[in-house]
């Protein structure tokens, strides 16, 4: 039995890593990182779901179903600039949660800049490529360990 549930959330076009921008987003493909990072999950006695959509509102009714979730890590992707709705429902939850962006987004475009999410998240990683996954899944075990002592 894993010690710590984490749900791994990932926007819209992140199916498409690998060959999207990859000059921005660079070449591993979503199922690369996601297998990465369950076998991570597992070293540190942790289970990992992942779920990814294009559609906002699936990735609202995943939040909904995270009951039995330690922590959410999200990248929101385009809806990061968008949504209330995901805000709404990580409000609605009560789940610790980080945010996750592959590139800088306040080195972008200036609607980049802005996030619905950042200001309730326990932090943000933006900027750093794919590390920024793993450094969420160490920050969130971290935390859920120093909080069950």
């Amino acid at each position: 039995m894993s010690q710590f549930n984490i749900l791994l959330l990932n926007g819209p076009n992140l199916n498409l890593l690998g060959t999207r921008e990859s000059l921005i987003y660079g070449t591993t493909t979503l199922n690369e990182i996601i297998y990465k990072l369950s076998q991570r999950s597992k070293q540190i006695n942790t289970n990992i779901i992942h779920f990814q959509s294009n559609a906002e509102h699936m990735l609202v009714e995943k939040i909904h179903e995270s009951k039995n979730m330690d922590y959410i890590i999200i990248n929101p992707a385009a809806f990061t600039h968008t949504s209330i709705a995901l805000r709404d429902a990580l409000l609605a939850v009560n789940i610790p949660f980080i945010e996750v962006h592959i590139s800088n987004i306040y080195s972008r475009e200036n609607f980049r800049s802005h996030s619905w999410l950042s200001d309730i998240s326990s932090g943000i990683i933006s900027g750093f490529g794919i590390d920024g996954y793993y450094w969420a899944l160490e920050t969130a075990v971290n935390r859920l360990k120093n909080n069950s002592k």
